[in-house]
């Protein structure tokens, strides 16, 4: 959803109106699931300390996988689309250079640094199920605008295929663990967000509130990237270049 909701915006950032909203359409499908699943359309409240708060029965999961088929579909256009439409290409191609080197340099995440030709994704490492669902990172050579466009854009297809992969392979069996007592400690953790590593840092004393918790966003990661990709470019350029880093400017306050 996320994918889907950033190549609206980045169609509506180089005045594709009927793009734009061509996405958002497809969008609407996965708010569908979501909703479903967890409750919320965008905000999701499942999670809990142990697991999650909702099951998904049998039938649902079949819902689902019959519902992947046309959602490929239309993945399948949505992607020729900012592949071969002259109007992208002209406005992305070549526009908002990060070389590989400089990607690595400058601590990139995300599409932004597989668009220049790294494989970088936590969810390499296998934790969660990962290690169980055959996955591979997205990687463009290109390293412009048009690069991480088409990071984006295929991997949806790499959403699908999880999917398909977890719903055959989920186990039946409780869903969320009992956990008890308040945590002591340090610990950090890292996890692949749409738009690149997050990392979570928290300390406790035992006690029920936290003494500390510390947030890295990708989108803060990727602002020097940002500033190197803007220098000497064309004033119509800036807008399409700061959404290929997909921003969150509220997130990354923290």
């Amino acid at each position: 959803h996320s994918h889907l909701l950033w190549l609206g915006c980045f169609a509506d950032g180089m005045g594709y109106e009927n793009l734009f909203m061509t996405c958002w359409k497809v969008r609407e499908k996965i708010l569908d699931v979501l909703e479903r699943t967890t409750g919320g359309r965008v905000i999701q409240g499942v999670n809990r300390v142990g697991g999650v708060s909702r099951d998904m029965d049998a039938d649902e999961l079949k819902r689902i996988e019959y519902e992947i088929p046309g959602l490929r579909a239309d993945f399948t256009e949505l992607t020729r689309i900012f592949d071969e439409d002259l109007t992208v290409q002209t406005r992305t191609k070549g526009i908002g250079m990060l070389s590989k080197d400089k990607a690595w340099d400058l601590g990139a995440v995300g599409p932004v640094i597989r668009g220049s030709g790294h494989a970088v994704d936590v969810r390499s490492t296998g934790y969660g199920a990962y290690d169980e669902l055959d996955f591979k990172p997205v990687v463009r050579n290109e390293a412009d605008c048009y690069a991480r466009c088409m990071v984006r854009a295929e991997e949806l297809f790499t959403s699908l295929d999880l999917i398909e992969n977890a719903i055959d392979r989920i186990p039946a069996g409780e869903i969320c663990a009992s956990v008890k007592g308040n945590p002591s400690g340090e610990y950090y953790a890292r996890a692949e967000q749409p738009r690149g590593e997050v990392i979570h840092y928290v300390k406790a004393n035992g006690k029920k509130n936290l003494q500390r918790h510390r947030v890295r966003t990708p989108t803060l990661a990727n602002v020097p990237a940002l500033v190197h990709m803007l220098a000497g470019c064309e004033l119509a350029d800036v807008p399409v270049i700061v959404l290929t880093i997909d921003p969150c400017i509220g997130c990354m306050e923290r």
